[in-house]
């Protein structure tokens, strides 16, 4: 498989003649052979699985199949062996938007030292599309609107909550998803 983009790929070419497996000696080093290259093969697999991205969204905490380089904080002296760091998620069901209000949602996540968000984002749909003024069916979150500042939803995580905050009235979005993603230290 050609690689023009970066990225973890599963060969597809085979590692041994599989028309020579059933024809094998156990007592010959041929045997050995064909057991080695299929676990180089299983590890490829292994490898590569294990670095993708996982498209799992729950809302309790998942890995995401994610990974960030080494903490730069830490040094040989401070590490025995600076790791990736693994990526969780999680989200949020925030229910419907606040109508020219802040509204606060408990995340439940124990932020301690060293914890870092790599992304907050979300969507909220107005189920009945009923609203006049506000005729999209979802829209993104963070919103940033054309129509003004007064129009814009903002959307932050502090310590302990989800926080979005509304200018207008928003509520005919009343279904609205919640992603964090965080890297734990």
């Amino acid at each position: 498989m050609a690689r023009n983009s970066s990225g973890t790929f599963i060969p597809t070419t085979q590692v041994w003649d599989v028309s020579e497996i059933k024809d094998v000696d156990v007592t010959k080093p041929e045997f050995k052979e064909l057991l080695v290259r299929m676990y180089q093969n299983l590890n490829t697999m292994a490898v590569t699985i294990n670095n993708k991205e996982s498209a799992y969204y729950d809302t309790s905490e998942t890995v995401k199949g994610q990974s960030f380089f080494p903490d730069p904080l830490l040094s040989s002296s401070t590490a025995s062996r600076p790791e990736n760091r693994q990526v969780f998620n999680k989200v949020i069901n925030f229910g419907a938007l606040p109508n020219a209000a802040t509204r606060s949602y408990a995340h439940g996540i124990d932020i301690k030292r060293g914890f870092t968000f790599t992304r907050i984002y979300g969507c909220s749909t107005c189920q009945a599309n009923t609203n006049p003024v506000l005729p999209f069916y979802s829209i993104p979150l963070p919103y940033v609107s054309t129509a003004g500042i007064a129009s814009c939803i903002e959307l932050y995580v502090d310590a302990l909550n989800v926080v979005i905050i509304t200018a207008i009235d928003y509520s005919a979005y009343d279904k609205t998803y919640i992603v964090l993603e965080y890297i734990k230290s």
